[in-house]
């Protein structure tokens, strides 16, 4: 017992310490950014001296620059060149208009293994790939010319010429030289200032560590909040090169610095939504109670000494879609919420309460000894089974019981379901499409708050017991 209050104690200070004052963390969030509208061209060597598993690492290199861009047809556009003897446009900038399908025809370029023509493969650059007709835009300030030779070798013919030529065109050259390549012809290729244009490893399996310089490279500080380049939940308060996040009136910022909860203060909560898959529900119906649940996670903080979330879907019999703590972040309990699959069958709600107070809220389940616990009870239509035994044991039980009506909900039924005082824990609309509504008005409900007085009870039995182990110490040693 003596160890309890000290315990108690050292969690209140390290739960403000994480908090920060007024809930912003003590960390401001890092220099974030967009990447600046560019039309981007890889032009990578081949040649033989490339071997197959090198020529994947580069690849690898490609890949992850090509991840920290913004790729859009207004935004940065990428093409690939492969060389080595020969030239093989093998991505026009016009081709891929989304991240993923670019990174995909990425992995599937294989090399040429022949000689090492860089001076033509920046010819083609210049006359062919940075073309308009291969999705190359009308040169502006607005919008980068880049290109990024890889290369490993001295090059079979002249690139001084052709290299400024291309930067006379408006072509920013990156030259990146791996092994027993020839310096003297990078220094030719590159733009100016050479130490910020001309790279060297000392293989290609160390190539991957000039990615973070090219991510800086694009990079091009904006308003992210204006951008929608943030991880806010509610509200993005812009500070310059930076941004922290902020919640709505009623909600407060979770430790993570993103997230809010309409749960100021609360406690740990074990929630479970007992929610009506039944076939009158109807599949775009079932769709918006799947985001009323989120909405409602939304409100939550969870982790993992704050709210555990379980999902149990019924119709003529009962699923557990996950129970409770097996996620422990919003976004995957909303990510398992949206692949939630429609039962569509019957309506045996009171089988749906009886699995909620046998299994729902057992230990093997995930509940949490001593933790409040909160079921949210959603249906569209009258119970094809008998509900009071179930609801009223939930009850007894301690459970804070909620029940909401859709359509040809039964009154009596969401009445019977419901915790006391009924007027506050039952709700109904005729038409699925308001059930937001419900969800706001849930959001401050659910909340189960700290008790001050219990705290302060607390207290004072921890005080009178330490001054009795002291007592009974000093008598002792007399």
């Amino acid at each position: 017992m003596t160890a309890f209050f000290p315990s108690f104690l050292i969690s209140v200070l390290l739960l403000f310490q994480e908090q920060g004052v007024n809930g912003v963390p003590p960390q401001l969030r890092g220099v974030q950014c967009r990447t600046r509208p560019t039309d981007l061209l890889f032009i990578v060597d081949s040649s033989r001296s490339v071997r197959p598993n090198e020529f994947e690492q580069v690849k690898v290199f490609l890949s992850k620059v090509i991840e920290s861009l913004d790729v859009g047809p207004n935004a940065t556009r990428v093409g690939v060149i492969n060389y080595a003897s020969a030239v093989k446009n093998e991505l026009s900038l016009k081709t891929h208009r989304t991240k993923a399908s670019l990174l995909q025809a990425v992995r599937k370029i294989e090399p040429l293994s022949t000689g090492t023509m860089t001076g033509l493969a920046i010819q083609f650059a210049i006359n062919r790939a940075f073309s308009e007709v291969e999705g190359a835009r009308v040169r502006s300030p607005e919008i980068n010319k880049v290109a990024i030779v890889v290369t490993d070798g001295r090059p079979q013919d002249g690139v001084k010429d052709v290299s400024a030529r291309a930067r006379a065109l408006g072509i920013e050259i990156f030259a990146i030289g791996v092994g027993r390549v020839d310096m003297h012809t990078l220094r030719q290729m590159a733009s100016p200032p050479l130490d910020e244009h001309v790279d060297y490893v000392e293989s290609y399996s160390v190539i991957e560590k000039l990615t973070k310089k090219f991510q800086e490279a694009f990079c091009a500080v904006s308003d992210l909040c204006a951008t929608g380049d943030h991880d806010c939940q509610q509200i993005c308060v812009s500070t310059g090169a930076s941004y922290t996040c902020a919640c709505k009136e009623g909600f407060t910022l979770n430790t993570d610095g993103k997230t809010c909860s309409a749960c100021s203060g609360g406690g740990a909560t074990d929630l479970v939504f007992l929610i009506d898959g039944s076939k009158s529900v109807r599949p775009e119906n079932f769709e918006l109670v799947k985001r009323f649940i989120n909405q409602i996670v939304d409100s939550l903080d969870v982790s993992d000494r704050n709210a555990h979330v379980g999902l149990v879907q019924y119709s003529s019999s009962v699923r557990q879609e996950f129970p409770l703590g097996q996620y422990k972040n919003k976004q995957d309990i909303k990510a398992a919420v949206r692949r939630m699959s429609y039962m569509e069958k019957g309506t045996m709600t009171g089988q749906a309460l009886k699995f909620l107070v046998d299994s729902s809220f057992a230990i093997s389940s995930g509940a949490r000894p001593g933790v409040p616990k909160v079921a949210i009870v959603f249906t569209d239509g009258r119970s094809q089974d008998y509900i009071n035994d179930a609801a009223k044991k939930a009850k007894e039980l301690g459970y804070k019981m909620f029940a909401v009506g859709v359509g040809n909900a039964v009154e009596d039924e969401l009445k019977e379901i419901a915790s006391d005082p009924v007027g506050e824990h039952y709700f109904y609309t005729a038409d699925f499409r308001t059930i937001n509504q419900i969800g706001k008005k849930l959001q401050s409900k659910i909340c189960v708050e700290e008790d001050p007085c219990e705290c302060e009870a607390i207290v004072k039995f921890q005080t009178k017991v330490d001054n009795l182990i002291k007592a009974l110490t000093r008598k002792h040693i007399l």
